[in-house]
């Protein structure tokens, strides 16, 4: 299925109003989410195709959210890309483990951005 809906999930305004602008340009139809339980709620409400996770976020955070999402019949099929300040090995590692498809490393480099989201589409 072709990726359509990205659900953005971020807790700073600023990052989430640039990934929708930029995503909005491209033709993708977007929906954000602030927080690791707004995630949850909307992977299940909104059916995104493809979800794009921040880590840092207060309450549930990003790896608590995406190993929800991953491991929920509801909304496992959803693919997630990790898109974080978390730079190390070791956050990459342990994204993929639960459950994220992608890791891209803030600030985000749209081109690549794009391309895992065509990789995955």
């Amino acid at each position: 299925m072709p990726i359509q809906k990205i659900l953005v999930v971020d807790d700073s305004p600023t990052e989430r109003f640039a990934l929708k602008e930029f995503l909005s340009r491209q033709g993708f139809s977007v929906v954000t989410a602030e927080s690791g339980e707004e995630a949850i709620a909307k992977a299940r409400s909104e059916t995104p195709h493809l979800i794009l996770m921040d880590v840092v976020m207060p309450g549930i955070n990003g790896y608590q959210a995406t190993r929800t999402i991953s491991r929920d019949e509801a909304t496992r099929n959803i693919p997630i890309i990790m898109c974080t300040s978390k730079g190390e090995d070791t956050d990459k590692i342990w994204g993929m483990r639960q459950g994220a498809l992608g890791y891209i490393v803030k600030p985000i480099d749209f081109d690549a951005l794009i391309k895992k989201i065509q990789e995955l589409g």
